[in-house]
């Protein structure tokens, strides 16, 4: 038997809320709990993500998931972008603060979750996001990042796209599956600018000194697999996972209607139960 309580709110970052799920086993007994965090044009109740927080729940480790404060969803409607202006604003600053707020809040909170069994798991972006929280925490009691990114900068537009996204203030990327044109304003390359150094995710991957697991698929065609590759590298003691033929979202789609996971997300889920229960024993 599991409880959930969903759909909870905290103030993220400027007041904006943390719309966010727990899934925790029916018991009295506190349970080590795994944070999972969404990446790019993600949420927490995309695709698998709900069935993979109940798994964890019946076996005893309890998930935390949530929207980040700036992803463009809202309390009123937590699923899809209803608000893009909030998404167009968003930075990685915002997340790594977010992400941090909610270990803040798993550290308050009465409900029966060890507090000193924390565990961060990171889709695409927040591999990052979850990674550079991980090598700065000391309440992080281990990692895993799923298709992680491993430098931001590379990301941004090069050359004279990004000249008119400065002298335009906006630039628009089209969600694929929604169809909207979705803003991103300058401000996000600024503050990454400006946050260069804090936001080096493979520096950050050295510093790490806790249990590490890094799990790729690599067909892979968002990030790719040699991605996963310099993570290792620069994280030397950490656990690598190559899924054969597993693209970016191991399988899995959304919306997603099905109680069984697709094979190569059936593989991330028992291979981080697994982490997590050598790391306890």
């Amino acid at each position: 038997m599991i409880k959930e309580l969903l759909n909870q709110v905290i103030p993220g970052s400027n007041e904006r809320p943390i719309v966010y799920d727990v899934v925790m086993p029916n018991k009295e007994t506190v349970a080590p709990v795994l944070l999972f965090c969404h990446g790019y044009k993600g949420f927490k109740d995309w695709g698998a993500w709900h069935l993979m927080a109940t798994t964890f729940a019946k076996a005893g480790v309890a998930c935390v998931k949530f929207n980040y404060s700036h992803n463009g969803g809202t309390l009123q409607e937590p699923t899809d972008f209803p608000d893009l202006e909030a998404f167009g604003s968003n930075n990685y600053s915002y997340e790594v603060h977010d992400t941090k707020l909610m270990i803040d809040w798993i550290s308050a909170t009465h409900l029966p979750l060890d507090k000193s069994n924390i565990f961060l798991m990171g889709h695409s972006r927040a591999g990052g996001i979850t990674t550079i929280v991980t090598a700065s925490d000391e309440r992080v009691k281990g990692l895993i990042t799923l298709a992680g990114v491993t430098n931001y900068e590379r990301r941004f537009p090069q050359g004279e796209d990004l000249i008119a996204w400065k002298e335009k203030g906006v630039m628009f990327v089209e969600n694929g599956r929604t169809k909207q044109q979705m803003p991103l304003y300058y401000q996000f390359y600024e503050d990454f600018i400006a946050n260069r150094d804090s936001l080096d995710i493979l520096k950050a991957a050295s510093s790490v000194q806790v249990p590490f697991l890094i799990i790729h698929g690599d067909d892979d065609n968002a990030v790719n697999v040699e991605e996963a590759f310099d993570l290792k590298e620069a994280a030397a003691d950490a656990q690598l996972l190559i899924i054969r033929e597993a693209n970016h979202v191991f399988g899995a789609y959304h919306p997603y209607d099905k109680n069984q996971f697709p094979e190569a997300m059936q593989t991330v889920v028992q291979c981080s139960l697994n982490f997590i229960q050598n790391v306890l024993s």
